[in-house]
């Protein structure tokens, strides 16, 4: 359930706390005092945008807040959805904490203090809060919402993915197509891609070889003056006729030898200095003239070496300017190639593809259609009962499946609420015939089914009783109360038949001091229930009397002790 809402600078409203209890919430107030802040805090905190102009004049920030026990039934997939989201919940305690802060220049959203996307926040909210705005009513006419309710309330959200992954699927396959077959080159570009793939492909060059060939080619170009310079080196370390390193370092290591009988504690590590310097000569030495040994004076490779870095500079200046260059040409002219020599064989996979997929969309709509026919017919008859609840004790409500011409993302079919409110009266679309009150029954009737039908535990209604009154506003009071039974209930109301029946119920208010307008929001007790259902019922003593027999006709229900804060809210 909600607990609790924290408002503090939203667009007029400086602040304000209120604590929710479970079952029947009832807001009341006059027109203007600020009863839509209320919905307006509740759907930002769904993930509802955003921009400055929320924050109130001469604030900084805007902050927002709720907490909202969780009930045992969510599903799965909520918790799934706060654990990918890095949200903790602690499973024995269920309880979520949602936040969001609004700034001129950054919106950022909290769930349990653990900052989340927008979308997160939203996904979360659709678990857990269904909100029903006033200006919701009309788009009960509209077939996408009366297919999503229908939907909805048989629960094909699994036959409804089918169907979208079969289209978009499609769809893709679609551009695919599009791509592959629309560019494809015609016979002149395809003799030139043959020469372009034939003429790399003798050569058949290969990644980094250019700098592999090159240093080949430079040590072999070389080798007469490698030899000259390798041989000098280990002349003058070792085989030397006069004055070579080793010579020199012999000499030293004979002094050093004479130094030790002197001082042999001083000379020693200075002898195994030399001996190590003299070990390294001969290593060095041996190193170069291995190294030599590699090199060989090769005509015959030279010149193959030469040729090679030839064909390979000769595609570098065609197809480059960088060596790399020279791959990306010939990947992309084989693959054009490829697509014009194998043209038929390509389209006849995306057909067989476009088969396949049309048979899954075809299959998966069929599913679907089957599943809606049975859930409109339950569907049809629980708003009917209700309906009949509500004062259309002779009305019927069918719901047709018109077939579509192809099966689309959403199936095969749309969906047309029928309605007849009198008998006599052929059913016809619920579109052209409802009046305004008629539909806010209907909606009403529907929305009570599907939270029957649903695990969303918490439903906000705006003014669900608008263009109602006398004995149907007593009965769509009598539908909130019992539904509130099952699901908690925030009801924004001008009907005090409909406020009369809540469990709780708050009381929004202005008043004037000077030049500043502040805003209270209370939970009544029982004597000021009476005197706020009094001023509903037009006021006078008339009215008073009315509304003590109003709430007496709830056997007494207690209207319960939750606190509301009774903050300023300053309005211009």
């Amino acid at each position: 359930m909600l607990e609790w809402v924290r408002i503090r600078n939203l667009a007029l409203i400086a602040g304000a706390d209120i604590e929710f209890g479970t079952g029947f919430n009832v807001i009341t107030g006059e027109t203007g005092a600020g009863k839509s802040v209320l919905l307006g805090t509740v759907s930002l905190l769904l993930g509802e945008r955003a921009d400055k102009s929320a924050i109130r004049a001469g604030e900084e920030r805007c902050e927002l807040a709720a907490g909202i026990g969780l009930p045992p039934y969510l599903p799965e997939e909520f918790y799934r959805l706060l654990d990918e989201a890095g949200v903790p919940v602690d499973r024995q305690h269920p309880e979520l904490q949602l936040r969001r802060v609004i700034t001129a220049t950054r919106n950022r959203n909290f769930i349990n203090d653990t900052p989340v996307t927008l979308e997160t926040l939203k996904a979360a909210g659709d678990y857990l809060i269904d909100v029903h705005g006033a200006n919701e009513h009309q788009s009960l006419l509209q077939p996408v919402t009366q297919l999503d309710l229908l939907d909805r309330f048989g629960h094909h959200e699994e036959l409804r993915a089918r169907c979208a992954a079969a289209y978009d699927g499609l769809r893709e396959l679609e551009q695919r197509r599009d791509a592959a077959l629309a560019g494809l080159p015609g016979a002149a570009e395809a003799e030139q891609l043959r020469i372009t793939t034939e003429e790399i492909g003798k050569v058949n060059p290969q990644p980094g070889e250019d700098r592999e060939i090159g240093e080949k080619y430079n040590v072999c170009a070389n080798a007469r003056q490698i030899l000259e310079l390798t041989g000098g080196a280990v002349n003058q370390l070792t085989e030397g006729e006069a004055g070579t390193v080793a010579e020199a370092v012999a000499a030293i290591h004979r002094t050093l030898t004479e130094l030790q009988r002197i001082d042999a504690d001083g000379a020693d590590a200075l002898l195994s200095s030399c001996d190590q310097i003299g070990d390294l000569v001969r290593e060095l030495s041996g190193d170069i003239e291995r190294y030599a040994a590699r090199i060989t004076i090769n005509e015959e490779e030279l010149q193959q070496l030469e040729n090679r870095l030839a064909d390979l500079h000769r595609l570098k200046r065609r197809y480059g300017p960088a060596y790399e260059d020279i791959f990306t040409h010939w990947q992309a002219a084989a693959d054009r190639l490829h697509l014009y020599e194998h043209a038929a064989e390509t389209r006849k996979e995306l057909d067989a593809e476009a088969v396949r997929l049309h048979a899954e969309l075809r299959d998966a709509a069929a599913a679907l259609s089957e599943a809606r026919k049975q859930a409109a017919e339950t569907l049809a008859r629980q708003i009917t009962d209700k309906l009949q609840h509500l004062g259309f004790l002779r009305s019927a409500m069918r719901i047709d499946l018109l077939p579509l011409d192809a099966p689309g993302r959403h199936g095969g079919e749309r969906v047309e609420f029928m309605f007849s409110a009198n008998p006599g009266q052929p059913l016809q679309p619920l579109r052209e015939i409802a009046s305004s009150g008629e539909i806010s029954r209907v909606m009403l009737a529907a929305k009570t089914v599907l939270a029957e039908a649903d695990a969303i535990p918490i439903l906000v209604f705006d003014e669900i009783d608008v263009n109602i009154g006398g004995e149907t506003a007593v009965k769509v009071g009598e539908e909130l109360r019992a539904l509130a039974g099952r699901r908690q209930i925030l009801c924004i109301s001008h009907l005090p038949q409909v406020a009369a029946q809540g469990d709780w119920h708050f009381q929004v208010s202005k008043s004037v001091t000077g030049d500043v307008t502040t805003t209270k929001i209370v939970l009544l007790d029982t004597v000021g229930r009476k005197r706020e259902l009094g001023r509903m019922l037009g006021g006078g003593a008339a009215a008073l009397t009315h509304a003590a027999e109003l709430l007496k006709s709830q056997n007494g229900k207690s209207t319960g002790s939750k606190r509301v804060s009774e903050a300023a809210i300053p309005k211009s």
